[in-house]
């Protein structure tokens, strides 16, 4: 019985830990104006998507293999091999392994300057129309 509530307890923290980190990312990435940013600024939110992606995969990846008995009851080896792939996915996404970070900065980008035309577009119309009004205004006041 304890084996079982010792499994649970760890899928249930493991579970816990990355829903936390997928509301802040997704909390982030809601909670931003894309257009005010830099491109490094950009570029590094991509990058911080990237690795926590690489990571999510790994972790799974990591529960399909089967535990030897050493490996059962080391808590140390959990902490240690969760911040293992951590540091792998920082890197892997570093070195540009996958590209996910590069081609999701490069559809942002466009989609960022897709949306400032737009809003161009919308003030410029915007602007028209009000000076006709004024005009009109003027020819209805003589």
């Amino acid at each position: 019985m304890d084996a079982i509530s010792g499994l649970f307890d760890n899928y249930y923290t493991q579970h816990s830990q990355s829903s936390t980190k997928t509301s802040e990312l997704e909390n982030r990435l809601k909670n931003q104006d894309l257009s005010e940013k830099t491109d490094e600024e950009l570029m590094s939110a991509c990058k911080e998507f990237e690795a926590y992606f690489i990571e999510q995969v790994m972790q799974q990846v990591k529960e399909t293999i089967p535990k030897s008995e050493d490996e059962e009851d080391n808590k140390y080896l959990d902490y240690f091999g969760d911040m293992m792939l951590q540091e792998c996915a920082s890197i892997i996404t570093e070195r540009g392994d996958l590209g996910i970070a590069q081609e999701l900065y490069e559809s942002m980008k466009n989609n960022i300057s897709a949306l400032n035309i737009k809003q161009a577009e919308i003030t410029e119309e915007a602007t028209v129309k009000a000076q006709e009004n004024a005009g009109a205004a003027q020819k209805a006041e003589v």
